[in-house]
């Protein structure tokens, strides 16, 4: 018989631009540059809904919201997460554990991560001690070094309910 688990990954990554909103795990973060994208370009969050879509045998993100569609030009990525969690209902799935990696060398985001973990834990029905949210740098080196782009990576565990 074949286990009802199923494991998905999800990777984002945006450009960084002074004078516009960072938006990161559900949260507004203070800093003088924002994430550039065509919604509110949540890296972590959109790297999270791939990681779900691509568990539960679904396409990703850019298929189901492109960017080429006006409903979802600065939409906010918890709407696009709520939407990914009604595809995984329909589809009988439900999460067991998220591991989120954020890559950038500022703002730091270490004092953000339990409220972005107290905001994401309903979304996705489960207990924030489920979501486990890193945060790292590259260490000055490449685009995310030169504080150009972010990037975030996302794995997760769903399972079948009956």
């Amino acid at each position: 018989m074949k286990p009802n688990f199923r494991v998905g990954f999800g990777f984002d990554v945006h450009q960084l631009k002074e004078g516009i909103p960072f938006w990161l795990g559900g949260i507004q973060i203070p800093h003088e540059k924002g994430i550039l994208g065509h919604s509110d370009a949540d890296v972590v969050l959109h790297a999270l809904c791939d990681a779900l879509l691509g568990a539960c045998g679904d396409r990703d993100i850019g298929y189901h919201f492109p960017n080429t569609n006006n409903e979802f030009k600065g939409i906010d990525s918890k709407e696009l997460l709520k939407r990914v969690m009604l595809i995984l209902n329909e589809k009988k799935y439900a999460v067991g554990n998220i591991d989120l990696t954020v890559c950038t060398e500022r703002p730091k985001i270490n004092p953000y991560l339990n409220q972005m973990k107290e905001i994401l834990a309903p979304i996705l029905n489960i207990v924030s001690s489920d979501i486990a949210i890193k945060a790292t740098t590259s260490e000055k080196l490449g685009f995310i070094g030169r504080e150009e782009g972010i990037v975030a990576y996302a794995t997760v565990l769903i399972y079948k309910i009956d």
